[in-house]
């Protein structure tokens, strides 16, 4: 009988602690997620001709590669970043001139997906080409079907950044991001993961008058209520997030939040790269959420330097980036982050004490 009440102790012990979780609201996680998520390495042949070509060293901020992105989120990772370019035509992308400064490089885009109208992944034009993805769609399906399969998973945060370069040394160019395009941008949204699906701006503000007045008011959802949900925030600043926000007052009928300085009214979700900005743990205990980074350029994994992932998680930044959740395979170093015990999410430091 003694080990029956025991039993029966621990269920109802367990199902409290569930319960407790449940009405943790969204600010009070913080988790670790990937950088560039779709970025697939540089092929070695490319990479030391472009190596040789560089006097200053900054291609090898580049030399890393990342899993699927699926099999991060099997791996309980709960941040990603995707890098788009919009391509109305589609084609302007489809033949990155990398391909062509040297040989028997492998095949890219066999399919001819690049030729579609619509936008595209990658990192950097003509030279880190290579990724999981060639289309947003492709991923956004992937991405719905993952979460149809795992309807309890934790809101995952997505960092998606606009991509308008222009014209570079092989005279390709990007089309600019105007207010049109951020509309394209949105419905490819909704159509591929299902408004229901998206934890959106408007969800957010309710009854408020403005964005930040309901984030200061601490209106994020409960866990419960985000559970199976995605929530995207715009990495751009200047004329590209004032396009985005342009006659959507408040972010009003937007899909994505954007790095808005505090005291403006789309206010919510800001990009702090710097994990030492002091202003994080303020931002934090007001109610905003935090994106920041663990490393950046393979510099932290290099020389196994964990001091940036420390001061990340002790702001209470509730996004954390990283290119290394698993440990290079590029050169030599253990360096890689996570939780204790190796998860990936955990109550927030900063606003759950």
């Amino acid at each position: 009988m003694k080990y029956y009440k025991t039993l029966l102790l621990l269920f109802f012990i367990c199902l409290n602690i569930h319960a407790q979780q449940d009405t943790l609201r969204i600010n009070q996680l913080q988790v670790i997620g990937s950088h560039n998520s779709y970025k697939e390495a540089i092929d070695l042949k490319l990479f030391e001709y472009l190596s040789k070509k560089d006097s200053t060293g900054s291609i090898y901020g580049l030399q890393y590669e990342h899993i699927s992105i699926t099999k991060q989120l099997d791996m309980g990772l709960r941040n990603l970043e995707i890098d788009v370019y919009a391509d109305a035509k589609g084609g302007r992308f489809s033949h990155p001139k990398g391909m062509d400064l040297v040989k028997d490089q492998p095949a890219y885009d066999s399919e001819g997906k690049m030729n579609n109208p619509g936008f595209k992944i990658f990192h950097v034009m003509d030279i880190d080409f290579r990724s999981q993805y060639y289309l947003l769609s492709d991923c956004l399906n992937d991405l719905r079907k993952w979460s149809d399969t795992h309807p309890n998973h934790e809101p995952v945060f997505i960092t998606l950044e606009p991509k308008d370069d222009k014209e570079n040394i092989f005279g390709t160019s990007a089309e600019p991001f105007t207010s049109e395009v951020f509309d394209e941008l949105d419905a490819t949204l909704i159509k591929h993961l299902g408004v229901e699906h998206i934890i959106t701006p408007d969800n957010i503000r309710g009854k408020y008058a403005t964005l930040e007045e309901a984030v200061l008011n601490s209106n994020w959802p409960t866990l419960k209520e985000a559970k199976g949900k995605f929530l995207f925030i715009l990495d751009a600043h200047g004329k590209k997030q004032e396009s985005y926000a342009k006659n959507h007052p408040s972010l009003k009928g937007r899909v994505l939040f954007i790095n808005a300085e505090a005291g403006k009214p789309e206010a919510a979700a800001m990009i702090l790269n710097n994990p030492e900005d002091e202003n994080i743990p303020k931002l934090v205990k007001e109610g905003y959420i935090i994106r920041t980074r663990a490393d950046s350029n393979t510099k932290e994994a290099r020389n196994n330097d964990y001091s940036r992932f420390e001061a990340a998680k002790n702001s209470g930044a509730q996004i954390i980036t990283t290119d290394y959740y698993l440990p290079s395979k590029f050169f030599k170093s253990e360096y890689h982050i996570f939780f204790k015990n190796g998860t990936y999410v955990r109550n927030n430091p900063v606003t759950t004490k």
